[in-house]
This record gives C-alpha cells, structure tokens and sequence, in this order.
C-alpha cells in the first residue's frame, strides 16, 4: 500500500528550522565538508572540467608565441530528491520546542548519511548525472607482505598527483580512523596523532582530515563490487575537483492524516495518534574523478 498524504497539520514550527536542518546535515556529511558548495537551479548546472592544463614555453625575441589550448569538457550538475520520512508521537505536537529539538537531531544524520553513502559507492546513484568514487583507483590502507599504511598514504598522494592535481583532503570512515590510530612507527609510536589524549587524525601528511560514517562500503556490498573485493574504508583527493549544489535548502512536510509503508507495516497516523515529518532536499554532486582515490581495507570480522 503506498502512502497517501490526505492533510497537512497547522503544526507552527520556528522559521529557522530549514535552515538550521540544512547546516546540521553540511556538519554531519563528510563530503559536504571537504567539497565545494555552488547554488543548483531547479533545471541543473553545466560545470566545466579542465582534463589538462596549458603549457608554456621558451621563445625568443620577436618569435611567435606559443598557443596551447587547456582540455576542457563539461558535465551537467543535476538535482535529485534526497528524503526521508519521520513517524512521530502525537506528545511532540503538544511542546513546538520538543519537535524542533527532535527535527534539528535526528533528520540531519539520515540525510547526510545517505548522501555520502551514495558518493563513496556503498549505495547505487539516483541519476547518471550524480557522480560517486566507485571506480577511482584503490589504494590499500592495510600493513603486509612490506606494505605499510604510510606506504598506501604515499601511494594515494602519488597516485593524485601524477593524474596534474594536489591531494588536499581526506574522507575517512571509523574503520580507517582505527587502522590509522593504530598505525606505529620502528618504536611504537603513533604515526598519525599528537597525543593519546587526542584521540583523533586531524590531519594525514598536511591535508585535512573529516570523519563520515557514511565512508564505508563492506567488502562485496558496494555498487558493481566484485567477489572478493577489500572494504571500501575511506576517500582520498583533490576536493577543489568536486562539488555539490542543494536547490531551496531542506523542505519540511507535516501531516496526522496519512498512511504511511515502512516495510511490510502499514502505519495509520491517524488511529494511532500520531504525525509524520517529511524532510526532502534536492542535492547534486559532480567530481572529477580521476583527482580522487579510494582508501580500502580488510571486511572486519
């Protein structure tokens, strides 16, 4: 039975609740955070892509100067619909700041969630005009057979850099911060933490670091993932290559008279005296993705 929205309650919230929805769901996601934000139109955004650079050269005086033509192409920055939607009990009605509270906690975390899944690969694109990392080349975080974590770092750093851009930031999941918190030097001591006391990785080698829970594809679960393939555990890149857009920010919905599928439950909000919050944002996101690695690892057990 599909879900048949009938009313909309006058539920009042505080005007800022969009907004603020908005700027918690940029806090919670990864990818937010470390790519460029550009405002969508409705109809989409045609985004240039430099694939090479210019060159210069040497002349002498009086000779002709030397004409070299960047490669440029062009990729086309669509917005789909990102949403998810809230059962509530009928108490939160009663006390407008509980349901804001409740909104601004949860909603945020479902959408950013969602959203960086959706760019490491862990779940299938809504569009061909929304990129994800799944086939960027995969750099192993795990130590072995003379391989190092360090060594896997480096490899990423190099890997960028011969494709003409700057690795600048890395997206790191909890599995990836474990295996970096517990990488030691010829001593035992920490490669990538100041202190115990930190208990963070706030940056690897000079480039930023931010932690997404949505940066973990398992092994064999990702989107085209072969037989046998390692976690995916983390990304790695120049960010200034990639961006998202979000068309009129977070857009709210409230109703107590719809039916609503979760499952194989059917839930009447009105028989059971409750309401249902609907939060939707229309977000694109394009990257070049040859100025990107993957960061992988052993499934955990």
């Amino acid at each position: 039975m599909s879900g048949i929205p009938t009313n909309r309650s006058n539920v009042s919230l505080p005007s800022e609740v969009s907004a603020e929805i908005l700027q918690k769901t940029q806090e919670a996601s990864a990818v937010m955070q470390l790519a460029r934000q550009v405002t969508l139109p409705g109809r989409g955004l045609t985004i240039p892509v430099i694939s090479s650079d210019p060159s210069a050269a040497w002349v002498a005086e009086t000779d002709e100067k030397p004409v070299s033509n960047p490669g440029l192409s062009t990729k086309l920055m669509e917005a789909y619909t990102l949403a998810v939607i809230m059962p509530m009990s009928n108490q939160f009605r009663r006390d407008d700041r509980a349901l804001y509270d409740a909104l601004v906690a949860r909603l945020p975390g479902a959408l950013a969630l969602k959203f960086d899944q959706t760019v490491i690969g862990a779940v299938a694109a809504p569009g061909a005009n929304f990129d994800n990392f799944s086939t960027c080349t995969a750099q192993s975080l795990i130590a072995g057979l003379g391989h190092t974590v360090y060594d896997g770092l480096v490899a990423a750093f190099s890997d960028i850099a011969e494709q003409g851009f700057a690795l600048d930031g890395f997206g790191l999941s909890p599995a990836a911060q474990g295996i970096l918190l517990s990488a030691v030097d010829s001593d035992g001591r920490p490669l990538f933490i100041n202190s115990v006391a930190e208990g963070a990785v706030p940056r690897i080698l000079g480039a930023r670091t931010v932690m997404g829970r949505g940066l973990y594809v398992s092994g064999e679960a990702g989107v085209g993932t072969a037989p046998g393939t390692p976690a995916v555990i983390g990304v790695a890149g120049d960010w200034t290559q990639a961006m998202y857009g979000t068309v009129e920010g977070v857009q709210i919905s409230i109703s107590d008279q719809a039916t609503l599928t979760s499952g194989t439950t059917v839930i009447n909000l009105w028989q059971r005296n409750m309401f249902a919050v609907r939060a939707e944002i229309e977000v694109g996101f394009r990257a070049n993705l040859a100025a990107f690695n993957q960061l992988t690892g052993a499934t955990p057990a």
